[in-house]
């Protein structure tokens, strides 16, 4: 007989993973533009003073270098096509072109890069094939970084910790227009999905949106997006606000506590578990010294204090009237 169930081959392992890209080498990068020279022979260690003095990065080694544990993402422009793929969405976004010779196809991506802590980027690329596309993508995503300020500026929240926007901004690309507005703490990423991407990469986690327009076309709703961040850091704010709205602008260093400091901790934590010990150790030992006599008498003394709960009687007068019962049967 004839067995149409297919049978899965030793081979056969799943879907395939894509490969991982190699590490960036330092050693191996021969910079061509003044500024790659002067950030790998450690004259520019900080992505800041390239940003800061309006100098333009036209390598992407350059980030790489300066932004080392850097985050890369492709968002989902494009559309699936076929009887069941239909309608889904994906990373590359097909056109094609009619010519006498036949169709040639052209692929285009967008990718975004950030470092989570107020460095993000985002670019677009297209190419015959896929790959180069996303290679492109990125590469020039690198090349478009900019820096954005963070702050509180929810009257709801007020708590001064750079979690969210310092204001509302507005943007707008084509017909797609949205506004971006500070929220409280714990509420999250109120915003459409390949935004979302773009936020988190920028190190954003609280925040409000209203969108208008054509909004299925994500190209341009993101693009609106980037340019509202853009506004936070071209925007000017008068410092004595600063303070209030917890403004910070790029990346944000964590304090780090004092040698001094950790050891204070440790001993405090050593001395609460010596003076837990002892208490535990007396639980243990007490049903060792007590008798069985202690522990019987302890009962009787709790059933005692039940029956004078229910009844609301002293014991004394519940242990005389049975007595005196008893005599008056005698005499009878």
């Amino acid at each position: 007989m004839y067995d149409n169930k297919k049978t899965k081959s030793n081979n056969d392992s799943g879907p395939k993973k894509s490969p991982r890209e190699p590490a960036f080498d330092k050693e191996a990068w021969n910079p061509k533009t003044t500024i790659g020279k002067k950030v790998k022979s450690g004259e520019i260690t900080k992505i800041d003073e390239i940003l800061d003095n309006g100098l333009k990065i036209l390598e992407p080694e350059i980030v790489d270098v300066l932004l080392p544990n850097l985050k890369t993402d492709l968002l989902l422009i494009g559309q699936s096509k076929g009887k069941f793929g239909g309608g889904q969405r994906r990373v590359f976004r097909q056109t094609q072109k009619k010519t006498k010779e036949g169709n040639k196809p052209n692929f285009a991506a967008y990718a975004v890069v950030g470092n989570g802590n107020g460095y993000v980027g985002i670019s677009y690329g297209k190419s015959r094939e896929t790959v180069p596309a996303r290679e492109k993508a990125l590469r020039n995503a690198k090349l478009n970084i900019i820096k954005i300020k963070r702050g509180c500026g929810s009257w709801q929240c007020n708590c001064g910790n750079p979690h969210s926007i310092p204001f509302k901004v507005e943007a707008k690309c084509g017909s797609c227009i949205i506004k971006i507005m500070p929220a409280p703490k714990g509420k999250g990423l109120c915003i459409e999905k390949e935004c979302k991407k773009l936020l988190e990469i920028a190190g954003i986690k609280d925040v409000w949106s209203k969108t208008k327009g054509q909004t299925k076309v994500k190209t341009n709703l993101v693009m609106a997006c980037f340019d509202a961040l853009k506004q936070l850091s071209s925007m000017r704010v008068q410092q004595r606000y600063c303070k209030n709205l917890g403004i910070a602008e790029g990346a944000i260093e964590k304090e780090e506590a004092e040698p001094e400091e950790v050891t204070k901790i440790k001993v405090k934590k050593d001395e609460a578990k010596e003076t837990a010990k002892p208490k535990k150790e007396a639980k243990a030992d007490a049903p060792e010294e007590e008798t069985m006599m202690e522990i019987i008498k302890k009962k009787v003394k709790k059933q005692e204090a039940k029956k004078m709960t229910d009844t609301g009687v002293p014991k004394k007068e519940q242990t005389e009237k049975p007595v005196e019962k008893e005599k008056e049967e005698k005499n009878e």
